[in-house]
């Protein structure tokens, strides 16, 4: 059995799926929306190479390496802003997060 551009599309429409309702099931842990966000680049990424391989196109894993660039320094930051958060009200919950407008 071969593995085709279904099966990789499949993957993927589970991984986004799963990020989807990590993000609308749990809005009080930050911790886990940043994961979930991760899940949909990370389907995103295999979606883009899974295409650049079928149309024998490199393009689509370029864009895979920018999307992995993006997600590492949003995970850098987003981390930073939750140690800094966390040192100031002591606690990460989402509801909390309000009092940060500026």
């Amino acid at each position: 059995m071969d593995v085709t551009l279904q099966h990789y599309l499949a993957v993927g429409a589970m991984l986004f799926t799963i990020g989807v309702f990590g993000i609308f099931v749990n809005r009080k842990n930050v911790i886990i929306i940043l994961m979930s966000v991760e899940l949909i680049l990370l389907a995103v990424n295999i979606n883009f190479v899974a295409f650049s391989a079928y149309l024998h196109d490199i393009s689509g894993q370029i864009m895979a390496m920018f999307v992995l660039t993006v997600a590492a320094a949003e995970a850098a930051v987003g981390l930073a802003i939750l140690v800094t958060f966390f040192r100031n009200r002591g606690d990460i919950a989402v509801d909390d997060a309000s009092v940060m407008k500026g």
